[in-house]
C-alpha cells in the first residue's frame, strides 16, 4: 500500500511552463492637467481570473488587474494588466485541480501583476501604486460557495 501512495504522488505534476503579459493598458485621460490638482485620489481595484485548458494537461491562467484612480470627478488614470502563465497541471483529480488554478496559480501571478501596475503608474508621473496581497484561497472558495449557492437556488426552481 505504501508503494501505491508512493507511485500516486510521483505521478502528479506542476510546473510553471511560461509567464507572460497578454494585455496591457494605461490610460490619464485628464493629463497633464490632473498633475495641477491637490492629490486626494479615491482608488477603485478590480481583479478577476480566468482558467483556459490547452492541450496535454496545459492550462492558461490569466489574472486581470484593473485600477481606476479619480481625483474628485475626473480620471487621474486607469491601469489594467492581464498577467498570464501556461502551467502543467497533471496527475490532479477534479477536487485538487481546482483550487491549483483557481488559487494557486492566480497568487503566482499576482506579483508580477502588481510590479508591472506599480512600473506603468510611477512612468505615467503618478506616485507608485504598491496594490495589497491577495488572499486567492479566500476569493476560490467564495467563489466556489456562490456556485454552490446558485446551483442550489437552480434546482430549487426548478422543483
Amino acid at each position: 500500500m505504501a508503494e501505491e501512495n508512493v507511485t500516486e504522488a510521483v505521478e502528479k505534476q506542476f510546473a510553471i511552463q511560461k509567464l507572460f503579459i497578454k494585455d496591457v493598458s494605461f490610460e490619464t485621460p485628464n493629463s497633464p492637467m490632473i498633475f495641477l490638482d491637490k492629490w486626494e485620489p479615491e482608488v477603485e481595484f478590480n481583479l478577476s481570473s480566468n482558467v483556459n485548458p490547452l492541450k496535454d494537461d496545459m492550462y492558461d491562467v490569466t489574472i486581470v488587474t484593473t485600477i481606476t484612480v479619480k481625483v474628485g470627478e475626473k480620471t487621474a488614470y486607469l491601469a489594467e494588466v492581464n498577467q498570464s502563465g501556461i502551467f502543467l497541471v497533471k496527475g490532479f483529480n477534479d477536487q485538487e485541480k481546482g483550487p491549483m488554478l483557481g488559487s494557486y496559480c492566480p497568487n503566482v501571478l499576482f506579483p508580477y501583476a502588481r510590479e508591472a501596475i506599480s512600473d506603468l503608474v510611477t512612468k505615467g508621473g503618478f506616485p507608485p501604486m504598491l496594490l495589497a496581497p491577495v488572499n486567492f484561497d479566500a476569493l476560490y472558495q467564495q467563489h466556489m460557495q456562490k456556485m454552490q449557492e446558485n446551483q442550489a437556488q437552480s434546482s430549487d426552481s426548478i422543483n
